[in-house]
């Protein structure tokens, strides 16, 4: 039993390093037990319980509030979670023999490999729980982001755990933790003295929240009640007072949507013209009987459109349906009768005479890659609309994506902008600073100053995750290079 009460510390020890507890210097220590009680598994059996414990606890904690839209959807998810958990768990064990250096190679690598799976597969992936986003949530740790990603910091965080294990075995492989604790001195130092930062002018912003009349369900009039909303409080801003407008995902949709009704878009390219501002809005409109787009639309304060994005990452069983047939016996899926057809790209916009805006819709924007790949396009500023309009008014989902938005953003080194329907909208500095935010299905409109960036891209723009590749090349090296496999004696001297 010992094994599976260190998976389950361990497990609650990750779950209060991210929100709504978010203590995040604890992911450097959460994996420790996870890890100590894998190499005392007494099985391959026993090692893939005890993953199946850590992986199952911490996501179905972290992600209870998928709970509201049913157990349906939270179930399924949690269980392929502590599923890939559990494969971690038989990997780290089957190797609890080997050197110990050759096991820290592999338990960070393996690690490594795990949170790329998980981001990727099945249908887009979900980057819920990475370590390297509570890990590099600190001062210091979020300033170096800039240099090797959220992904670095969970090579990072797991190399310090993997090396307090081993210690606590051996006090003569401390250099198996010094030498991981020496990279994250010399990167909190460097991240504190060269803070990434958005250099560019004065964008004067404004997100109009203009909440939704029935969140977690849906209502008669729905969209054009969302939509009336949305245009009130937009006319309450001054002209001239703002350079940019941004409204949230699903602020319009059918037939209230500016690519299917010649009114609307002409209604809102007047809106555009008469705050002499230029305005984001962000919505839905149904192609078909079966499909529907997520678009962003950017118009100029002389009223013309500026340009489109189509949301590239639909959310599973939320904006599609896989294998649509065969899970046709589940009725909540009624709820989802089309399926979002994909963009293809991502979209920047000029706005003013010096700059360059990017943007993407709902959870891309806990996706590094979404947000890199538009830092990658040219943006100077980033736009994130989002929903959340689905989970409940004590739900800590606003809070993890923001979380994560902070982390993206210092990532390329952009100011960005959250704006949620009913969840709360808030700017983020590039430096990693949130600033005010609004409620929780609270109406209004939030004002605030961000920059462009004039600086260039970041090295981790420019290069994407080279720490994964690095951890995975170690892994490969830890099984594969010639030598000795099994030590003279060690654990299995000291286990009875």
């Amino acid at each position: 039993m010992i094994p599976y009460t260190a998976a389950l510390a361990g497990a609650l020890l990750m779950w209060l390093a991210f929100p709504p507890f978010d203590l995040g210097l604890l992911a450097f220590l959460a994996p420790v037990p996870f890890l100590w009680g894998l190499r005392r598994a007494e099985s391959a059996a026993a090692a893939i319980g005890v993953g199946f414990v850590y992986g199952s606890v911490f996501f179905g904690l972290l992600l209870s509030w998928i709970a509201v839209l049913g157990v349906v959807a939270w179930i399924p998810l949690t269980l392929w979670l502590g599923t890939l958990s559990a494969a971690y768990g038989l990997l780290v064990w089957s190797f609890r023999m080997w050197p110990a250096a050759r096991w820290w190679l592999i338990t960070v690598g393996g690690w490594t490999l795990w949170e790329l799976v998980k981001a990727h597969v099945p249908w887009g992936g979900f980057p819920w729980g990475s370590v390297g986003y509570a890990a590099a949530g600190n001062p210091g740790f979020i300033g170096s982001v800039q240099w090797i990603g959220p992904s670095g910091w969970t090579v990072l965080a797991v190399g310090i755990a993997a090396g307090i294990v081993l210690v606590i075995e051996d006090t003569e492989q401390w250099r198996l933790l010094v030498d991981p604790g020496v990279v994250v001195l010399l990167l909190v130092l460097g991240g504190l003295l060269f803070v990434p930062h958005a250099d560019g002018s004065v964008v004067n912003a404004a997100i109009v929240q203009g909440g939704s009349p029935c969140p977690q369900t849906h209502c008669q009039n729905e969209n054009q009640r969302i939509y009336e909303s949305h245009l009130e409080l937009t006319r309450t801003i001054t002209r001239g007072t703002v350079d940019l407008i941004v409204w949230p995902e699903n602020s319009f949709g059918a037939p209230f949507d500016p690519i299917g009704n010649p009114d609307i878009e002409q209604e809102l390219k007047v809106e555009a013209s008469k705050r002499s501002a230029y305005m984001l809005v962000s919505g839905t409109h149904v192609v078909d009987t079966d499909s529907f787009v997520n678009v962003n639309i950017v118009y100029s304060p002389v009223g013309t459109e500026v340009g489109r994005y189509d949301k590239q990452h639909p959310v599973p069983f939320g904006e599609f349906v896989p294998l649509r047939d065969l899970f046709s016996f589940i009725p909540q899926l009624e709820q989802v009768p089309r399926d979002m057809i994909p963009g293809t790209e991502a979209v920047v916009f000029p706005i003013r005479d010096d700059g360059v805006l990017g943007s993407v819709i709902s959870f891309e924007g806990a996706f590094i890659r979404n947000i890199r790949a538009e830092a990658r396009a040219g943006s100077q500023l980033l736009v994130i609309a989002t929903n959340e309009s689905s989970y409940g008014p004590d739900a800590p989902a606003s809070d993890q994506l923001i979380d994560m938005a902070r982390v993206n953003a210092a990532a390329v080194g952009q100011d960005l902008i959250l704006a949620a329907i009913t969840g709360k909208s808030t700017f983020i500095t590039a430096e990693g600073h949130v600033g005010e935010k609004t409620d929780l299905l609270e109406e209004t409109v939030l004002y605030g100053e961000v920059h462009f960036r004039d600086a260039g891209p970041t090295l981790y723009t420019r290069i994407g995750d080279w720490m994964v590749i690095v951890a995975l090349a170690g892994a490969a090296a830890g099984i594969f290079t010639p030598g000795p496999g099994r030590p003279e004696g060690g654990l299995r001297q000291r286990r009875i």
